[in-house]
């Protein structure tokens, strides 16, 4: 009798998007750009991913990785395909996305992992720690912000040129994840509270409710 192939054959791959940055807090427009790459790069799952202490930030005003990480899962509750990655808060310290995909691919070395990057971090990359070898351990989601972004141009920066390959700048173009543009900003959120100013609607009510009995950002 011939076994079923269902019952034999090992779970397929998952194809996972990374989405990572200080959160701080978690918005609508984070929300919206996942939706966006989530449909249009046909993934399987993103993670969102808090940094402890993000490289290019490290004298913004930040609460606490364990709130911002409680943040996500409060914004992204009951979505099947979104979940909050707490990797970067375990391991503390500054926060490399090389380290960070390095080990996820060890969780799950079966998985395709693509990174998501707005237009300023991509022009940012070549000052990440490892960029070269950050490309050999993902691919690249790029969001493009309707009528404000020009990813080709983005591309085309000296230090970007240098460090794609024409393959991977193919790739960047091709999959690029266009997304409306939509004027929310975590620092903008930050300033409403600190001055006693409502944030309704700019991010989920669930993570509003929880800045206000934290007293997040008042200072």
């Amino acid at each position: 009798m011939v076994a079923n192939p269902r019952e034999t054959d090992e779970p397929m791959a998952q194809r996972i998007g990374i989405f990572g940055g200080s959160f701080n807090p978690v918005h609508l427009g984070h929300l919206i750009m996942a939706e966006c790459c989530l449909a249009q790069a046909q993934l399987d799952q993103i993670l969102f991913v808090p940094a402890a202490i993000p490289p290019h930030k490290q004298h913004e005003q930040l609460a606490p990785c364990d709130v911002r990480l409680e943040m996500l899962r409060l914004a992204i509750g009951g979505h099947d395909h979104f979940s909050a990655c707490g990797i970067e808060c375990d391991r503390g310290g500054t926060s490399y996305t090389v380290d960070t995909v390095a080990a996820l691919r060890q969780q799950a070395a079966e998985d395709e992992f693509w990174l998501i990057l707005g237009p300023d971090a991509l022009a940012g990359l070549p000052t990440w720690r490892e960029p070269a070898r950050l490309l050999t351990l993902t691919g690249i989601l790029a969001l493009e912000r309707q009528g404000t972004d020009d990813l080709a141009a983005v591309l085309s920066a000296p230090a970007l040129e240098s460090l794609l390959t024409d393959k991977q700048r193919h790739q960047i173009l091709a999959d690029r994840v266009r997304v409306p543009a939509i004027d929310i900003r975590a620092s903008q959120i930050r300033l409403a509270v600190a001055a006693g100013q409502s944030i309704r609607f700019r991010t989920p009510r669930a993570v509003e409710r929880l800045i206000e009995s934290r007293q997040l950002y008042r200072d």
